[in-house]
């Protein structure tokens, strides 16, 4: 029996491409079911994240017009990309076999979920979408995203390279991501934990259809940071090992300034000084900042507050 596929949606201010993409997206579905891939009772869910124009309205238009295949759930503020996704993904799992989740924009390419849907069925409980190339990118963020699998990865965080949150999770893995209750998300490092068979399905990612994009250079930087801090705590443990290594440099300087002392070569060091204080200043602050980091998620974790509020739901 074919599987009931929900197909997930986080939308953020979207009402240029809105219309589009569901147009493509339920001409996926279709297709899809008439080739025998997934059951009629498929859906595409929309989440809204709190947009501030007329998203809502036109999903809930999506609703009226085709109950069917179409169904929306509007989160009651903004909560963020991965918080909607979250909601999206645990309220599908009352009714879906398997999800795909995917942006708005449709930058990634629909034609390979045929590709997942194939793989799901072959036993891969998780196929991630990874992009196969970045021509098409700025060289500043190839350089920058390149930066930051290989940094993430050293750090000890198993996150697949060049794949976002586009990926086909089957039941097991729905139900076992809902048993993660940290409040501080990271999906594309909390889904390879999950353990189960994967699947890579490739393709190559598109320009953007309409509007601008919800990832400036600032909220990748932002995102960059909540990955690393929410997956691994190297961070800290380099401090220490920092640490250990200027204080052994400590002792050697020492040592040499007690020699040049009782050798009479001892000579007004204000410039050596001066370099000490300000790096050794700034990496007290640098590191007193990654500290508060893993302190404040601590702090927000200990709160126990809910990832998302929804609203409305249609």
């Amino acid at each position: 029996m074919p599987p009931v596929l929900a197909i997930v949606v986080p939308c953020y201010n979207e009402k240029e491409v809105l219309p589009h993409t569901a147009e493509l997206l339920l001409g996926v579905v279709q297709q899809l079911f008439e080739n025998g891939f997934i059951s009629q009772k498929s859906k595409i869910v929309f989440v809204d994240d709190g947009s501030k124009d007329c998203t809502w309205e036109l999903i809930e238009n999506l609703c009226k017009g085709n109950p069917e295949n179409f169904s929306g759930i509007k989160l009651s503020k903004n909560k963020g990309h991965q918080n909607a996704l979250l909601c999206g993904l645990l309220s599908v799992m009352e009714f879906a076999d398997a999800s795909i989740s995917i942006d708005a924009d449709l930058q990634d390419d629909i034609s390979v979920i045929e590709e997942m849907l194939k793989m799901h069925n072959s036993g891969c409980e998780i196929v991630y979408g990874v992009r196969s190339k970045r021509n098409k990118d700025s060289i500043f963020k190839r350089a920058t995203a390149h930066g930051f699998y290989r940094f993430i990865n050293f750090l000890g965080a198993d996150i697949i390279y060049n794949h976002a949150d586009f990926r086909l999770m089957g039941k097991n893995a729905m139900n076992a991501l809902a048993e993660y209750k940290e409040v501080n998300l990271f999906l594309r490092g909390i889904v390879p934990m999950l353990g189960y068979k994967t699947g890579i399905a490739y393709y190559e990612r598109k320009e953007r259809m309409a509007g601008e994009s919800k990832y400036p250079f600032h909220k990748m930087l932002r995102f960059a940071i909540e990955g690393i801090t929410s997956l691994s705590t190297k961070p800290i443990r380099i401090i220490t090992i920092l640490g250990i290594s200027i204080f052994i440099i400590s002792l050697g300087m020492i040592a040499y300034s007690i020699f040049q002392y009782f050798h009479k070569a001892t000579e007004p060091g204000w410039s050596s000084l001066i370099c000490s204080i300000w790096s050794l200043c700034g990496l007290l602050l640098f590191s007193i900042g990654i500290v508060g980091e893993y302190v404040g998620k601590i702090y927000l974790e200990t709160k126990q507050r809910p990832r998302f509020i929804v609203e409305k739901k249609c």
